[in-house]
């Protein structure tokens, strides 16, 4: 039976922590120049729909399926029948007799479920509006590695979000949810995130002993915390609203004095790109606790297991299904 990534929800605690050691295991493997001649994933082909613009998301898929030894093939509006208005439910079809998985970047949530519903093979959100769970996974094995392998380690750890109620902090959100991870949002009024998504992390907490609140005052957030993660305060398709929110988000820049105020062992975490000098500062984002580029890097280990996980199972090419 396929299954599909569209949040971190979709996850199991146990197959996060799974995901960690492999990760872990697949980073190894990679500096020390150690590939199989023949990659678990040989002869596996991922379609891979771009309707946002990138740079980590598309190249980490692309170096990642083929150091597992498949291939990637990129679909962009412009280059596609997506552009010309084909429905998501037939190109969820098509691309199910070619494909063994595909991932789709784009702006509302609820498309990248529409092609999940007609797809019969795995879809993995590479980003929505909504929900970002291949970052985020990526920003836990870099807590992982940074603060000592093992889940008991990860979830001792404070935790804060500093900005917009966004995908990230929704992704953060569940994380914290499934995992039983203590996290503090940091966002100003009328910036919080889903009540929907913060109702679904209570949900979660009640069986994981998560603790997930929201303040309004950023040094209340980074107050003693282990782990501080941030984004920029105007996302893609939110570019006429960078004014408004550069004035509503006065004070909740991560400079050199918020961080002053975390644990001394703390990181700073930031999805990229970055606009130095508003969100995060140039010193603290070059600084000695940033871990921004490491965690970079690992969006390819991390969705290389990704990529294991779910293509490990999902039925061959040319097996249509019935969407629902």
């Amino acid at each position: 039976m396929k299954r599909d990534l569209l949040t971190l929800a979709d996850l199991s605690a146990p197959e996060i922590d799974a995901l960690m050691a492999r990760s872990a295991r697949l980073k190894r493997a990679r500096l020390e120049g150690h590939r199989p001649a023949a990659g678990p994933l040989g002869g596996k082909v991922l379609g891979m729909i771009f309707e946002k613009a990138s740079t980590r998301t598309r190249v980490s898929f692309e170096v990642g399926m083929y150091e597992l030894g498949g291939h990637a093939v990129y679909l962009a509006p412009e280059g596609s029948q997506i552009g010309r208005g084909e429905p998501i439910a037939d190109t969820a079809r098509v691309l199910g007799g070619y494909c063994h998985a595909v991932i789709i970047r784009t702006f509302a949530q609820a498309r990248a479920e529409e092609l999940a519903r007609w797809s019969p093979i795995p879809v993995i959100n590479a980003l929505t509006d909504h929900s970002h769970p291949c970052q985020v996974l990526a920003d836990l094995f870099t807590v992982w590695e940074l603060f000592g392998q093992g889940p008991e380690r990860m979830r001792g750890l404070g935790y804060a979000w500093i900005g917009d109620g966004n995908n990230m902090a929704h992704s953060w959100i569940r994380a914290a949810g499934r995992l039983g991870l203590d996290l503090v949002l940091a966002c100003p009024e009328g910036y919080d995130p889903d009540p929907a998504v913060m109702l679904e992390g209570a949900a979660m907490a009640r069986e994981s002993g998560a603790k997930i609140r929201i303040v309004r005052d950023p040094r209340e957030a980074t107050r003693g915390r282990d782990v501080l993660s941030t984004d920029v305060w105007a996302s893609m398709g939110q570019e006429d609203e960078s004014e408004r929110r550069r004035k509503a988000f006065a004070g909740y820049c991560l400079d050199s004095g918020l961080l002053a105020t975390a644990s001394p062992q703390a990181i700073v975490l930031h999805c990229l790109p970055a606009h130095r000098g508003e969100e995060i500062t140039h010193e603290v984002l070059e600084g000695p606790q940033s871990a921004v580029f490491r965690q970079a890097e690992n969006r390819l280990h991390v969705q290389k297991a990704i990529l294991e996980l779910l293509i490990a199972g999902s039925p061959s090419p040319g097996s249509h299904g019935q969407g629902g």
